[in-house]
């Protein structure tokens, strides 16, 4: 049995990731910040009898004590998997500075603000898994996502750091490039048949954490896209918008 610390589980890909670990008996403590979204969770999870904590992840002075209380009040940790992500205003971020900051602090710096305690356990502890939710937006700077893309970016750039670092230990650090989802995080959001549901996306999640990858884009036809897209000269890349278009 492990013992399952989910940041941000409320969201719709979290909450699936949660169920897969309930099934397996695993014990968990789930973290969100809408506090009737979580009492209906755990409801859900009812059998797995979760431990639930109402907290606001872009409280980042808070979170340091946070991760140490929900890892003693669990008994431990061996799985960490941080969900939590906020897509903002593209174009308002552009004129407004505390939307630019918003985005990165939810996508960057409370993921960081996080992860500096849970690297210090698993770094003390030898052992674990940690798995964290960036975006293939991450992958390409375009007009239509670029503040969200460079905020997802800095964390996957950190986690590669956190992932040598603890290599030694023992501790895998799994960065899960996600591609759009069909969540209500997307609901103004034009769906096309490159939407994943959340069901299939959390088994993949799951599956890359239990294999210990490193880097992994779910669902798994972003390897192929994403490659290209990245790599495209930026002289061809502005001429084709389907790429470089709003």
């Amino acid at each position: 049995m492990d013992r399952v610390v989910v940041f941000g589980a409320t969201s719709a890909i979290a909450a699936e990731v949660a169920a897969l670990y309930a099934e397996r008996g695993d014990a968990l403590h789930l973290v969100g910040r809408n506090g009737d979204k979580l009492e209906a969770l755990a409801a859900r999870l009812e059998s797995a009898r979760p431990q639930t904590t109402q907290a606001d992840l872009d409280d980042l002075a808070a979170n340091e004590r946070l991760v140490w209380r929900v890892i003693e009040q669990l008994g431990g940790a061996d799985v960490v998997f941080i969900a939590h992500g906020y897509l903002g205003d593209q174009l308002t971020s552009e004129h407004n500075l505390s939307e630019a900051e918003q985005i990165i602090r939810t996508n960057f710096t409370s993921p960081v603000s996080l992860l500096i305690p849970i690297a210090n356990h698993f770094s003390d502890t030898k052992n674990g898994r940690i798995g964290v939710i960036t975006s293939v937006a991450a992958e390409r700077g375009r007009p239509r996502n670029y503040t969200y893309g460079a905020s997802k970016a800095g964390l996957n750039t950190y986690l590669q750091g956190v992932r040598s670092r603890l290599h030694a230990s023992g501790t895998s650090v799994t960065t899960i490039k996600l591609g759009p989802v069909d969540t209500p995080m997307t609901i103004d959001h034009p769906k096309n048949p490159f939407f994943a549901k959340p069901a299939g996306v959390a088994r993949e999640i799951v599956a890359a954490l239990d294999a210990k990858r490193a880097e992994v884009f779910v669902p798994k036809r972003w390897s192929v896209i994403m490659p290209v897209v990245k790599n495209t000269p930026e002289v061809l890349f502005q001429r084709l918008p389907f790429l470089s278009g709003r």
